[in-house]
């Protein structure tokens, strides 16, 4: 699991249909209005009319397709190819938002979002004139233009449904199928529980089939990609800052002037003069630290006599176009390299020595996994038994892990079927649909025990074992060593360029909008 995204790759989901069938009641020709009246309340209470409401239509313009990617046009120059119905807006929508606050957690109401309160009553904090309805709607239309562009895309080149989609398609169906009934519930009434109450298995597969074809249209665009060594090395070679790494020193001198109080007692900000003074003497001690250092002390140690110094021993990517960054980076920095620097906040200085630039040679690693992650328990941390019932989820999870590497042991033992065993079993969302897989895995890239069992120097393809971190328990499988990983970001980077102009192409033109029936969704 990644240290910093444990999700590496967002999941699967968006998609949009074409025409839909209208209920024959909706368009009955009524001679008293009374039976009119009567008809459209019992179509209300069953569902028809949010069923078959149109709640939003995907409109496609040449116009936009021909200028840089760009879908926005005149009205009169959007030709509409596709309607969608309020359960399959619902589809989109209802797992964009999931999505969205299962990756958010704790942090919702920092946000600004209540989730047991009505989104459309809800101001969204960025755009005071929406809604978090307005929000996730306009994620969600952004999503199902983008997928139909996807399959038709593919319907062009003759790229159809094939095996390894049904396979995906009867697994995730079949772990549907398992929650439904887990819960005592049809399929369809599981469904409706997550979709609401317009859902239906039709709707529900229809929508996934179409998500299906468009991702594995998309990646097999993205596999075909290669890339000489010239192309790799003429790409390092013009950007060599953005792969490159730099080790090097610095101890920060805080500049900022403090705040005083007045006869009241009141906080007094500092003044112009008085942040000068701060700054001055913080300039003062980097210089002094630096003629130290030069000299001959440690920077370390010469740091610990300075209660407003921070010292640094560091690694550091060009990632940012700060102060420190860019003089690190500059092509005429040589070893031994040292200097007195004031921070872009003009609040701090910075004492800076550099080691030595190099790019990345160590290699990445491939690596499947499966995450079994211990089950939520029923007492608080503050609950006696707590502990104790935190050690047996634990151990339950521990063995479910050893129970599932006996039974590949037992059977196959290949890749495939470990690929397998991940698709059906596997908590981690981001690698689970793509049998566990990792690639061009970069020490230091995962927690510390996944990230030792990968990089062991003894490391061979096919070794398994269970790993534990804070996660759960990852039942391992070592596929292979890779690229160096200077070249897999170079490769990274050339790949991400293509694709993303090649997607940009795909999904040109085409656009979505509400339409009535977009009061029935969420």
């Amino acid at each position: 699991m990644s240290a910093k995204d444990n999700t590496p790759k967002t999941a699967r989901e968006a998609q949009q249909q074409k025409e839909m069938r209208r209920s024959n009641a909706m368009y009955a020709v009524i001679a008293v209005l009374f039976v009119l009246l009567a008809v459209a309340v019992g179509v209300w209470k069953s569902n028809v009319i949010q069923k078959h409401a149109t709640a939003a239509n995907l409109y496609y313009s040449a116009t936009a397709a021909s200028a840089d990617g760009s879908s926005s046009a005149d009205a009169a120059d959007k030709t509409q190819v596709a309607s969608a119905s309020t359960p399959q807006v619902n589809y989109y929508f209802t797992n964009i938002y999931q999505n969205f606050v299962n990756s958010n957690g704790t942090y919702l109401s920092y946000l600004g979002l209540n989730t047991a309160a009505d989104l459309r009553s809800q101001t969204y904090p960025s755009d005071e004139s929406k809604t978090w309805f307005d929000y996730f709607m306009d994620q969600t239309l952004d999503q199902m233009s983008t997928i139909y562009a996807l399959d038709q895309a593919a319907a062009k080149e003759g790229y159809g449904w094939n095996d390894a989609m049904q396979a995906e398609l009867d697994s995730t169906l079949d772990k549907m199928n398992s929650s439904a009934a887990a819960a005592g519930l049809s399929l369809d009434k599981y469904l409706q529980r997550i979709y609401g109450a317009t859902m239906s298995r039709s709707v529900y597969e229809g929508e996934l089939k179409n998500v299906i074809l468009a991702n594995d249209y998309a990646q097999n665009y993205s596999d075909s990609l290669t890339y000489t060594d010239e192309q790799i090395n003429a790409e390092y070679t013009a950007n060599r800052n953005n792969y490159d790494v730099v080790d090097y020193q610095s101890v920060r001198i805080d500049g900022s002037a403090e705040s005083t109080t007045d006869a009241d007692g009141n906080a007094v900000e500092p003044d112009d003069a008085a942040k000068a003074a701060a700054m001055a003497e913080a300039k003062s001690a980097a210089e002094a630290m630096l003629a130290d250092f030069r000299s001959g002390k440690s920077l370390s140690e010469l740091a610990d006599g300075n209660d407003k110094a921070n010292y640094t021993d560091g690694k550091a990517a060009s990632s940012s176009t700060s102060v420190l960054m860019t003089w690190l980076f500059d092509s005429a920095r040589r070893s031994g390299d040292s200097a007195v620097l004031t921070d872009e906040t003009g609040e701090s200085c910075y004492v800076v020595s550099f080691g030595q630039r190099y790019r990345q040679e160590e290699n990445t690693v491939n690596v499947r996994h499966i995450l079994i992650q211990p089950a939520s328990g029923t007492l608080s941390s503050d609950d006696d038994g707590y502990e104790e019932e935190q050690a047996q989820l634990k151990a339950d999870a521990k063995a479910k892990a050893e129970e599932l590497l006996a039974q590949w042991k037992a059977g196959d033992a290949t890749e495939a079927s470990f690929a397998q065993l991940a698709k059906e079993n596997s908590s981690d969302g981001g690698s689970a649909t793509n049998g566990g897989l990792y690639e061009q895995v970069y020490p230091g890239q995962m927690v510390a025990s996944f990230n030792d069992w990968c990089f062991d120097p003894a490391r061979q393809s096919g070794d398994t074992d269970i790993v534990e971190t804070d996660y759960g328990y990852h039942i391992m499988y070592f596929v292979s060593t890779d690229l160096p990983y200077w070249q897999a970001k170079v490769e990274s980077t050339l790949r991400n360029n293509d694709f993303s102009e090649w997607y940009a192409n795909a999904s040109a033109g085409y656009s979505a909008e509400t339409a009535d029936g977009a009061k029935y969704v969420g």
